[in-house]
């Protein structure tokens, strides 16, 4: 496996854990939870007419960067 590969592993992982979290803690309502899934499937289904530069996995990361500042309120503080 691959950097590209563990990286979009890692950003798919992130992604369900992260709007797994924001619906146990409520930070998340059914309709942006709903909203983020419809968009990862967007993602997913519009291979055909992305450039060629934009990876699923790129997509994915965009929506963890989107996913991230909607449960946490904001950044998260690394130290």
């Amino acid at each position: 496996m691959g950097s590209p590969a563990a990286a979009a592993l890692v950003a798919h992982a992130a992604f369900w854990a992260l709007l797994v979290y924001g619906f146990a803690t409520r930070e998340l309502s059914l309709r942006a939870g709903g909203s983020f899934v419809g968009l990862w499937l967007a993602a997913l289904f519009s291979g055909a007419y992305r450039p060629f530069w934009l990876p699923f996995s790129s997509c994915v990361a965009m929506l963890d960067i989107a996913l991230v500042f909607a449960v946490a309120k904001g950044d998260v503080r690394l130290s």
